[in-house]
C-alpha cells in the first residue's frame, strides 16, 4: 500500500519527466527549424554558385570567342604596366609568341629607332592621363607592315592610372592603295595630257584637209570615237594593255557586224602595250574609214584581210600587221597626202618606232604595219 510521500514523489518524478519531454520537444523542433534555415540557406548559396558557374561559362565562351575572332583579324590588343611591361596580349607579334612577349618591355620588344618614338609616346599618355594615336611601320618577317596604334591610358577602381590598353590595327593595304592611288592619280595626269595633245594635233590636221565645216565635224567625230574605244579597251584592262584582235574589231565593228562579213580577221593572242594600242587603232579606223569610201568595203564583192605573226625584223623579234584589201573598185593612184595617211604612215614610226609599207596597188590597198617586240606585252 503506497503512503501519502510516495505518491508525492511518483507525481513529482511524472511532472519532471513531461518536463524533460517537453525541452526535448522544444529543442527538437528549435533544432529542425535551425536545419531547416540551414538547409535553405545552402539552396541559395548553391543557387548562387550555379548561377556564377553558369555566367562564367558564359563570359569564357564569349573571352574565347573574342580571342578567336583577334587572331583572325588584323589587330593585336595588349595591356602594359606604368613600366610598358606588357601583361597580356590576343596575339603574336613581330614574330614572337606570346609567351615570349609576356613579361617584357617595349624596350626587349621593338626595333630600336621606331622603339622610341613610340616609348616616348606611350609615356606621355601615362603622365597625361590621356589617349594617344599615331601610325607606324615596323619590319617583321613579311616585310615593312603599318600599323594605325591607339593608346589608352588603363585605370583601377580608384581611377588611377596603372597602365596602359593598346590596340594596333594592320593598315598596310590601305596604305599601300593610298600609294597607288597616287600612282594612278599622277599617270592619270599624264595620259590626260598626253590624251589632249593628241586630240589637239587630230583637230588641226582633220581641220587642214577638210573642205567644210560638216566635213570637220564628221571626220573629227569619227576619230573622237575611234581613239574612245581603244581606251575603253584600255580602261577594262586597267590599262595594262590591250590585245590586237579585239582592238581591231572594236575599230571595224561598224563592217564585221553587217551580214555576210567582207572581213577575215586571224592572228595569234597578242596584247599591246597602251602607246601602241592607242596609234594603231587610229591607224586602223583611218585605214577602214578608207575603205568604205573608196576601197574594198565599199562594194558587197570587196574582201579584206587582216592577219599577224610574231616573225624576226630588221630590228629583231617584232610583231608584222597585214592588212590586204581585193576585189574592190580600182585603186587610183595616190594623191596629196590626208591625214589617214599621215596618221599610218608618219605618225606610228614617230609614236612607237613601226614600220609602215602603205602601197595603193590597183587590185587593192596593202599596208604592212612592224611593231617592234619591246610595244608587246608580255604575257600575264
Amino acid at each position: 500500500m503506497k503512503t501519502g510521500r510516495t505518491e508525492s514523489m511518483e507525481k513529482i518524478g511524472t511532472a519532471g519527466s513531461e518536463r524533460r519531454a517537453a525541452m526535448a520537444r522544444q529543442m527538437s523542433e528549435a533544432e529542425n527549424s535551425e536545419v531547416a534555415k540551414l538547409l535553405a540557406e545552402c539552396r541559395r548559396l548553391q543557387a548562387q554558385i550555379d548561377a556564377q558557374a553558369s555566367e562564367l561559362k558564359l563570359l569564357q565562351a564569349r573571352f574565347a570567342r573574342y580571342e578567336n575572332a583577334l587572331r583572325g583579324s588584323q589587330v593585336i590588343v595588349y595591356t602594359q604596366d606604368r613600366n610598358l611591361r606588357y601583361t597580356s596580349i590576343s596575339q603574336a607579334m613581330l614574330g614572337r609568341s606570346v609567351e615570349e612577349i609576356l613579361g617584357r618591355t617595349d624596350d626587349e620588344i621593338l626595333p630600336r629607332e621606331v622603339g622610341q618614338q613610340i616609348i616616348a609616346m606611350k609615356r606621355e599618355a601615362l603622365a597625361s592621363a590621356q589617349p594617344k594615336r599615331t601610325e607606324i611601320a615596323l619590319e617583321d618577317a613579311h616585310g615593312l607592315r603599318w600599323h594605325d596604334l591607339h593608346i589608352e591610358p588603363l585605370r583601377n577602381d580608384a581611377g588611377i592610372v596603372v597602365g596602359l590598353a593598346c590596340a594596333a590595327v594592320d593598315v598596310t593595304e590601305r596604305k599601300e592603295g593610298e600609294a597607288h592611288l597616287r600612282l594612278l592619280l599622277r599617270e592619270l595626269t599624264h595620259r590626260s595630257k598626253n590624251l589632249l595633245a593628241v586630240i589637239q594635233g587630230m583637230a588641226r590636221q582633220t581641220a587642214r584637209h577638210a573642205d567644210s565645216i560638216d566635213t570637220f565635224l564628221d571626220q573629227f567625230g569619227a576619230r573622237l570615237q575611234a581613239l574612245a574605244a581603244s581606251h575603253d579597251l584600255l580602261v577594262r584592262e586597267s590599262w595594262h594593255g590591250a590585245s590586237i584582235d579585239e582592238l581591231i574589231r572594236s575599230q571595224l565593228a561598224v563592217y564585221i557586224d553587217r551580214n555576210g562579213s567582207q572581213i577575215a580577221i586571224c592572228g595569234p593572242a597578242i596584247a599591246l602595250k597602251p602607246e601602241a594600242a592607242q596609234n594603231l587603232g587610229l591607224a586602223f579606223h583611218e585605214l577602214a574609214s578608207n575603205a568604205a569610201k573608196y576601197g574594198a568595203l565599199s562594194i558587197p564583192e570587196g574582201r579584206l584581210s587582216i592577219t599577224w605573226e610574231r616573225r624576226e625584223g630588221r630590228d629583231g623579234r617584232g610583231l608584222q600587221i597585214d592588212w590586204h584589201e581585193r576585189n574592190g573598185p580600182k585603186v587610183k593612184p595616190r594623191g596629196r597626202q590626208g591625214f589617214g595617211t599621215m596618221v599610218i604612215e608618219r605618225n606610228l614610226p614617230r609614236a612607237i618606232d613601226a614600220s609602215v609599207e602603205l602601197t595603193f596597188d590597183p587590185e587593192g590597198v596593202r599596208c604592212r604595219i612592224a611593231i617592234p617586240d619591246r610595244q608587246i606585252l608580255a604575257a600575264r
